[in-house]
């Protein structure tokens, strides 16, 4: 019989061949493996059978054995290593096409929402045997092979066949386990061999700075939350309290050795402090695998696997369930805005812009020297929303904040004049983002039932809550970004001065209702210099926890929902560490314990009160009643809820003046009950205030036929509760 074109075999011994099934697997009657360094090779007829094992012939000294056999399915083969080793295995060339040609047709529109479970090594069973399918997107290359601990990391024994309807190669390896680590060997359309590449759609990673991608287990995870994700729609609904505490996972807390917990010790520690503390959701900095621990996980490399750094993908999944049984959510940071250009990733990928645009005025960001993706282009689309869809569906999460969006929505973020490319009208919006964002909401909408999506958006853009049918981009809420800079800027001023800055307390208001808001007090604000929330504030040590008591009870009773990043709560003195830890032993110091005490009852009274929640979407909920006492720095409002509901009254005296009978009006008469005072003792402050509460009597002010007579104890926030 006819063997193999000899300029087909020194292609492929030399790792150059980049159609191998066209000389491997069984041919005519005639079965043909490349095994290099293998020093004997025998086949047997049927995979799983009982047929007796025939030598094969060496062909090629670079380990090429042929020889005739029965049939035509994979065959079982039984191999001679060095040393005395006996391997026995099923041939990886006798399989058929693995991939439908539905999974091909929806991957090449984009339209594959289940991608994660198509691409990457899938632990499967092909025609009776146990192993793991390998597929990557790498249309442009001319060969691609799997590379790991089970073959040498030799790209020369298991190069993949090419799909090219899709430019998708795949490749079945019987006998391989969950946990192994592999890559791929990429040759451009030149032949050069690339740096080895991670799987873009790994399910699971090697712990950095190891580069590896693990085949993951594919047990499914026995869930037990049915009841919290029956609920969780009406529970993150903009008339509910949403009290955010965001969280770097591996520097919330370090043990002894300074090492931090994988994701069961996180569970253990993080659930109920966060139960105990009132917050409704957790939100993590990105999880995603990522190379640099510096980036916190904001440049992403892994997009559907959970940082080894952590733990398994395992781990991650008992956290969200701990989380849950706890009545708490789940929102992890997701980054579609950019990515990294560390070799072993998505950069140049089969030797082309591949993920990324190839006009550097499009796809580089300065800011942070990464790759941005190119959403025009179908493939890249359909991957970001099948990353999305994978957190929110295979791990339970209940929302995604999406970083950077301002990035995605303007072509000319952060460029000069003549340093980026124009719309197709001439415009500086990218159209291709705008129209991934409005898909990437419809589909979470559709097939995530009460899962919420969060924009870091830091511009005017129109609409980004509104609804997906009134032209808006769909997300369900939006990070103030002004409501921050201009309360922080007002809060940093000597209270002397605080009088010319009155306007940016109160414009706020102006645009309240504009988008369905989240008042962030971020990890951006607490790095690179920045200092801490404690340290923006002047004064001396009293002061300082006395202007951020205010502070947040202002914030706490404003509209919006709420986010506070760890260590706020305790008024950690210093900026957050990425290589450290909340600074815990400040609970010691009665000051720093009396703010955490304090955010534990704003939270409470946030989700307790229905005037400061159910409303909270509509001008209905809010009213100024003082918003001009400049002099003074005093500002007073009216939060109110359905019909039937107590109003609830709210007023900050932001100077260290304490004022007597201060008069304001108010909508009913009764007794006012005094419901929170931020300088309360039990939290550190000086115990001025009201007795428990006020009867509104005459004179009427403000519009209203009542007024309260306060006192106003200095640099605080007092709150009332109708009765």
């Amino acid at each position: 019989m006819a063997g193999p074109d000899r300029g087909a075999v020194e292609a492929l011994v030399t790792g150059r061949h980049g159609d191998p099934f066209a000389v491997l697997g069984p041919h005519g009657g005639e079965l043909r493996v490349f095994l290099p360094g293998a020093e004997a090779v025998s086949a047997a007829p049927r995979a799983g059978g009982d047929g007796a094992f025939a030598a094969l012939a060496p062909i090629h000294p670079a380990g090429l054995f042929a020889g005739p056999v029965d049939g035509d399915g994979p065959h079982r083969l039984r191999i001679a290593w060095p040393g005395g080793v006996v391997q026995e295995t099923v041939d990886a060339y006798g399989f058929g096409l693995l991939l439908g040609e539905l999974d091909m047709y929806l991957f090449a529109e984009g339209r594959h929402r289940d991608i994660s479970k198509v691409l990457g090594a899938q632990v499967t069973t092909v025609d009776g045997v146990p192993g793991v399918r390998f597929a990557v997107w790498a249309p442009n290359a001319s060969r691609v092979s799997v590379v790991g601990e089970f073959n040498g990391w030799d790209g020369r024994r298991n190069p993949m066949r090419r799909r090219a309807e899709a430019g998708v190669w795949e490749l079945f390896i019987p006998d391989l386990a969950p946990g192994l680590r592999y890559m791929y060997e990429i040759q451009d359309r030149d032949g050069n061999t690339l740096p080895l590449k991670a799987d873009p759609v790994a399910l699971r990673a090697e712990m950095a700075p190891g580069k590896a991608s693990r085949i993951a287990d594919p047990t499914p995870y026995a869930w037990d939350d049915a009841d919290w994700m029956a609920r969780r729609g009406a529970s993150q609904a903009p008339d509910r309290p949403m009290s955010i505490y965001e969280v770097h996972a591996g520097s919330w807390w370090r043990d002894a050795e300074g090492q931090s917990p994988d994701w069961d010790g996180l569970a253990d520690r993080l659930v109920p402090y966060v139960q105990t503390m009132g917050f409704t959701h957790v939100e993590l900095l990105p999880v995603a695998e990522f190379p640099f621990g510096g980036s916190w996980g904001y440049q992403p490399l892994g997009l559907f696997a959970p940082s080894a750094r952590y733990g398994t993908p395992e781990g991650f999944a008992r956290f969200v369930n701990r989380c849950h049984q706890a009545g708490i959510g789940v929102i992890v940071d997701w980054v579609p805005a950019h990515f990294p250009t560390d070799a072993h990733g998505l950069g140049r990928f089969d030797g082309t812009a591949l993920y990324e645009h190839a006009d550097p005025r499009e796809g580089f960001h300065r800011d942070w020297n990464t790759l941005i993706y190119n959403m025009g282009r179908n493939e890249v689309r359909g991957f970001l929303i099948a990353s999305g869809l994978h957190w929110l569906e295979h791990f339970h999460v209940d929302g995604l904040r999406v970083d950077a969006v301002a990035s995605m929505l303007y072509r000319d973020y952060s460029r000069n004049a003549g340093e980026w490319i124009p719309n197709k009208y001439g415009g500086r919006e990218n159209l291709e983002s705008v129209d991934f964002l409005r898909e990437m909401n419809a589909i979470v909408a559709e097939r995530c039932p009460g899962a919420v999506t969060i924009a870091e958006e830091s511009t005017a853009w129109p609409g980004v809550t509104a609804p997906l049918a009134e032209g808006g981009l769909g997300f369900t809420y939006k990070w103030n970004m002004g409501w921050m800079h201009d309360t922080l800027h007002y809060m940093e001023q000597d209270p002397a001065w605080r009088k010319y800055h009155h306007g940016e307390m109160t414009f706020g208001i102006v645009y309240a209702w504009s988008e369905k808001f989240v008042l962030p007090l971020s990890h951006d604000e607490v790095v690179h210099g920045k200092g801490s929330l404690y340290g923006k504030m002047p004064g001396d040590a009293w002061q300082k926890l006395a202007n951020l008591r205010a502070y947040f009870s202002f914030m706490w009773t404003h509209p919006g929902r709420k986010l506070l990043f760890m260590g706020g709560e305790l008024a950690q003195p210093t900026e957050w560490n990425h290589d450290s830890q909340v600074t815990w032993p400040l609970l010691d110091d009665p000051g720093h314990a009396g703010v955490q005490k304090l955010v534990r009852d704003l939270n409470a009274l946030y989700r307790e009160v229905p005037a400061f929640h159910r409303l909270d979407a509509s001008p209905d909920g809010f009213r100024w009643v003082v918003g001009d006492d400049a002099e003074q720095s005093v500002f007073a409002y009216l939060r109110q809820g359905a019909e039937g509901d107590a109003p609830a009254l709210v007023v900050c005296n932001m100077t260290p003046v304490p004022r007597h009978g201060y008069r304001v009006g108010v909508p009913r008469g009764g007794w006012w009950r005094e419901v929170l005072n931020s300088d309360a003792e039990g939290y550190g402050g000086s115990n001025l205030g009201n007795a428990g509460g006020v009867s509104a009597d005459a004179p009427g002010t403000h519009g209203f036929d009542q007024s309260l007579s306060l006192v106003l104890p200095p640099l605080a926030t007092v709150v009332f509760l109708a009765e």
